[in-house]
């Protein structure tokens, strides 16, 4: 099945689709690049940074004995071994090559399967620093990586559903692992944490749905999951900093008829038209065009679009947005004011989300 291209919405000079993962939290979605966790937490680990640190510049025999002690009958010789090799590779792009290379990524998958949530955390956050070597994910996934960091998104603590929704985005930047990943059981659990989860974790989410979405399967399952609550509740609270995190996710959804109705039945019409006329410029632009989608093949949806009070805001983005927006509000407008000609919707399915 194939993958579906995000709308090519603009922030900052360039496309959203552009917008890499690495980008700071200022941007559409949350970076997750690296842990964000503390490594170290007793006083007498101190020893050991220094120790990884000196070993930094010399550290293939190092490496190699911590992955020999990832195999360890000892939980906390294992635990050890997990926490020097998550940081060094979390801020070291050739400590990444050098710890995949050495045989780490299998037995630290191993230890994301733990009854231990800790050494499970510990797991799980390695195997997200080393996603970040591109060179490495595809055998990060094809090692059988990605049924335990769902197992982990479910079950593990509140650090490691965030890493793990974190390094399943990573996987799922090879196109052939959405599928996979979707039907692993990902999707509802990422829904989870979109709705339940904490702000970082509720970002981690938002960033990963977006990825996984551009499969039509995964946008299914994701409306199945009832990811609408979630996104027009976000989307309502301009206080959340997720308005423009969930609209983005709502637009690569509502491509799908199912979307569309679950994002009305949710009561998501009256939450676009609010944005429309209080959001930022960004949050304007990206909500006309998922109301344009909503409304171009459904008669009913129009009515309701209208009834709200639409079109007065409407007309002011048309003379003040950005130049998207004014077209999109423009054809929406005309839309709206002539909800049964079928050459306007004709018109209006002809112009790209």
């Amino acid at each position: 099945m194939g993958t579906e291209s995000p709308a090519n919405f603009t922030y900052i000079g360039r496309s959203l689709s552009e917008l890499s993962i690495n980008d700071n939290s200022s941007s559409a979605f949350s970076d997750c690049n690296s842990d964000r966790s503390g490594e170290f937490p007793t006083a007498s680990s101190q020893s050991r940074r220094l120790l990884i640190a000196c070993a930094a510049e010399n550290s293939d025999d190092f490496i190699r004995q911590l992955v020999s002690d990832l195999h360890s009958t000892s939980i906390d010789e294992q635990k050890q071994a997990a926490l020097e090799i998550r940081l060094l590779a979390k801020n070291k792009p050739e400590n990444r090559l050098k710890i995949a290379e050495a045989g780490a990524i299998k037995p630290l998958i191993s230890l994301i399967s733990s009854p231990d949530l800790q050494l499970q955390e510990y797991g799980v956050t390695a195997i997200l620093n080393l996603s970040l070597c591109d060179e490495k994910k595809e055998l990060i996934a094809s090692s059988g990586a990605i049924k335990p960091l769902v197992r982990a998104l479910k079950t593990g603590t509140s650090t490691a559903r965030e890493n793990a929704a974190c390094a399943l985005l990573r996987l799922s930047q090879i196109e052939e692992t959405k599928i996979v990943i979707g039907r692993s059981g990902a999707i509802p659990a990422l829904v989870n944490l979109l709705g339940n989860g904490g702000f970082r974790g509720k970002k981690d989410a938002s960033t990963a749905l977006y990825s996984l979405c551009s499969v039509k399967e995964n946008k299914i399952r994701a409306v199945q999951a009832g990811i609408m609550r979630a996104l027009v509740e976000l989307m309502a609270d301009f206080g959340s900093n997720m308005v423009d995190k969930s609209a983005y996710v709502l637009s690569v959804l509502v491509s799908v008829p199912e979307a569309r109705t679950a994002v009305v039945e949710e009561g998501g019409i009256p939450v676009l038209v609010e944005i429309i006329e209080v959001g930022s410029q960004r949050q304007k632009e990206i909500a006309v065009v998922i109301l344009l989608q909503i409304c171009e093949d459904s008669v009913a949806y129009r009515t309701m679009v209208a009834r709200e009070g639409a079109i007065p805001p409407l007309v002011a983005l048309s003379q003040s947005g950005t130049n998207r927006a004014k077209q999109k509000a423009e054809t929406l407008i005309e839309l709206l004011r002539q909800p049964r000609s079928g050459n306007v919707a004709a018109r209006t399915s002809e112009v790209s989300a």
